[in-house]
């Protein structure tokens, strides 16, 4: 945390070395420089990154699955692309693609491989399971913190979701056994009190 007398010692600097100091910072943070670059320059919208990134997304996907080897390689794989949209939301502060990538990437993982999945011993697939059933929560948790308008653009793909979890016995098992309700997700309607629901799971163990 910034003090106040450092705040106000920033403040009282020439603007040529506050111009310094930020360069510098910005050569040690890539990650500023680009949500900065995003900010004062990029001509391209939230919007336009998204369905950018979206399309990456999808592509890549396809293309691990193509190549798909084990659920090991396939839950480090989808773990990479998890890490990836979480630079997005981190460099643009796009919400609502925070959501609907998470949404996306699930779909697309299960509409690939999911016979493979729930065709493997549930002892070598579980790990993944609980990965997904572990995302599709807080899927839930970050669509109930959003504005209601919102969530109209998200119900398709949501109960799509549901419905590919649904085919999957393996998938199925990991989500009755930890308290996910997958009509939550192919009805849209999910519970007022979903967070509570969460944190009483996660204290008596479940979702890891």
């Amino acid at each position: 945390m910034i003090s106040k007398e450092l705040k106000k010692a920033i403040q009282e600097l020439p603007s040529a070395e506050k111009d310094k100091l930020i360069f510098r910072l910005l050569r040690k943070d890539n990650d500023l420089a680009k949500r900065l670059h995003f900010e004062l320059v990029d001509i391209e919208t939230v919007d336009d990154k998204r369905l950018a990134f979206e399309n990456l997304m999808i592509e890549k996907i396809r293309s691990y699955s193509q190549r798909f080897y084990s659920v090991g390689y396939l839950l480090q794989d989808t773990r990479y692309m998890s890490g990836d949209i979480s630079h997005h939301v981190k460099i643009t502060k796009d919400k609502f693609g925070e959501i609907s990538l998470n949404i996306k990437m699930l779909i697309e993982v299960l509409k690939h491989n999911n016979e493979r999945i729930q065709n493997e011993k549930y002892s070598k697939s579980y790990t993944l399971c609980i990965y997904i059933i572990a995302r599709a929560f807080k899927i839930l948790l970050l669509i109930n913190a959003i504005d209601d308008d919102y969530f109209i653009e998200l119900k398709e793909d949501l109960s799509l979701l549901g419905q590919l979890i649904g085919q999957n016995h393996s998938l199925m098992k990991t989500a009755i056994h930890h308290g996910l309700d997958v009509n939550w997700l192919i009805s849209r309607e999910i519970p007022n009190d979903i967070n509570a629901i969460h944190k009483e799971l996660k204290h008596n163990g479940y979702l890891k």
